[in-house]
């Protein structure tokens, strides 16, 4: 940061913009122009054009949507390699977490009963209630029915059921999961054994399959159902933390509920944290497709191959044949500060740090190479949380001004807060409070390490504030696309 007063931030030399800091101020959070601002400039800040004063803004004003358009001018992977940053490697670091018979490593160890169908759900959730009440979860660190509303009315070739099979498929086979039962009913287009063949999953001591009808209803496949937790319980009991190179940890780099600290504060620190861990040869995951727009040149001049670049320009262009980028952000956004998509990209792509973009994967697909990874998703943020999951990620790390209070069974998730007022306020969902770099007591590298501090505590056990308040059985969304017949 250039320079700091008690009231506002200027947070690079070139912006024409200040962020007001001042609680006690209307405009916390928003922009106030530094001098004036001609009709038709840029609006600057962090050093990155924003968007375009729609009429003169005098020095002082509230510099917000009333004044300012969206600056839509093209990305080319021509970019490609431009601002490739290579990090050092430091010390090798370890965290306690359970090794996988395929060599990945997990943060928790789990018992999931997934559903192929919406009509599975009452079932599933009654398996697992009676599975509770046995002592079954006393070994485990929980046993959840994570259910869902597809898996019908979807045509057998849509992208709808592909991307549902494969997030069952990764959810089944996650590091974080020590026991899956996937409940199938019998006659929806999403059938079991289709699943099971397309993705080679074989039952076995970890992973068992049940269906409703074949079974003789839902009585009888309750009954089923629970002794085959029971079955699950005792071989993931078995299973012990021993430790394991930091490598391992997969983050899945999250923001809900942005403000306009989000970008100043709790996105650059996690950025500072995600590149801690790939500088330690782990990976990190960068989500939310449509809140790239007006900051895929930022990622594009990283990306170690213009093959990747053109990855991630097709993805892009996929969400604006099929949506319109700038009906973000979204009303709670602009309460908070931010103006327009590019504002909020700019902080959204924060997350992901300085480190070399080596992969773009579709919604869900498993994570192929260690380093810093896009995934392609929607903004809908339990939507694109069980992407992640689904890609392998154990851990989540979810950055939130406004105040975000989810939790993402099976991977522990992590809350940062953007600014202090909101974390005095919700301190029992949060976990960490960036807010301390907007009020000048710490800077972004130290709230970034005390962040990757965290990761590898939660890595090795320690509970977030979303596993102690009993979160995360409600927010596994995968992507339904199209429509439902």
């Amino acid at each position: 940061m250039s320079s700091q007063s008690p009231t506002t931030l200027v947070l690079n030399a070139a912006d024409n913009v200040e962020v007001v800091v001042d609680e006690r101020s209307p405009l916390h959070g928003h922009k106030r122009a530094r001098a004036v601002i001609a009709a038709g400039d840029p609006i600057i800040k962090i050093g990155e054009v924003i968007g375009i004063a729609t009429t003169r803004i005098e020095a002082g004003d509230h510099v917000h949507t009333h004044n300012v358009d969206a600056d839509r001018r093209p990305v080319s992977a021509d970019l490609a390699g431009t601002n490739l940053v290579t990090l050092d490697r430091p010390a090798p670091r370890t965290f306690a977490g359970y090794r996988r018979a395929d060599g990945r490593v997990g943060t928790r160890n789990h018992l999931l009963v997934l559903t192929t169908v919406n009509c599975t759900s009452a079932v599933a959730k009654a398996i697992v209630d009676r599975a509770r009440g046995t002592g079954y979860d006393d070994h485990v660190d929980g046993i959840s029915a994570l259910t869902h509303q597809g898996g019908c009315g979807i045509g057998v070739d849509s992208a709808s059921l592909v991307n549902l099979r494969r997030t069952i498929a990764g959810y089944a086979t996650h590091p974080n999961v020590g026991g899956a039962l996937i409940l199938g009913l019998g006659c929806e287009v999403n059938q079991l054994s289709a699943l099971l063949d397309e993705y080679g999953l074989t039952a076995g001591d970890r992973l068992r399959t049940l269906g409703i009808q074949d079974a003789g209803g839902s009585a009888t496949a309750i009954a089923d159902g629970v002794q085959i937790i029971g079955e699950l319980a005792e071989a993931a009991s078995a299973d012990q933390r021993s430790e394991a190179p930091v490598s391992h940890l997969a983050v899945g780099l999250q923001c809900g509920g942005s403000d306009g600290f989000s970008a100043i504060t709790a996105n650059p620190a996690l950025g500072h944290a995600s590149d801690m861990v790939v500088a330690h040869g782990g990976t990190a995951v960068l989500a939310e497709t449509p809140e790239m727009h007006g900051a895929e040149h930022l990622l594009v001049r990283r990306a170690a191959t213009s093959a990747t670049a053109d990855l991630l320009l097709d993805r892009l262009r996929w969400w604006r044949q099929h949506s319109e980028p700038e009906d973000n952000p979204s009303p709670g956004n602009k309460a908070g500060g931010l103006t327009t998509i590019a504002e909020k990209s700019l902080g959204a792509v924060a997350k992901g740090g300085t480190s070399p973009l080596v992969d773009v994967l579709r919604y869900a697909e498993p994570l192929r190479s260690p380093g810093f990874v896009v995934m392609d998703s929607p903004g809908f943020d339990p939507c694109s949380v069980t992407g992640e999951i689904a890609s392998g990620c154990n851990l989540i790390c979810f950055t939130t001004g406004r105040g975000n209070v989810s939790g993402f069974v099976p991977s522990p998730t992590l809350k940062v807060a953007t600014n202090t007022a909101m974390f005095n306020r919700m301190s029992g969902d949060m976990d960490l409070n960036a807010g301390t770099i907007a009020d000048g007591q710490d800077t972004v590298a130290e709230v970034g390490a005390r962040l990757f501090e965290l990761f590898v505590q939660t890595a090795s056990g320690r509970q977030t504030s979303s596993e102690l308040l009993g979160f995360g059985d409600d927010d596994f969304v995968p992507w339904q696309t199209g429509i439902v017949t």
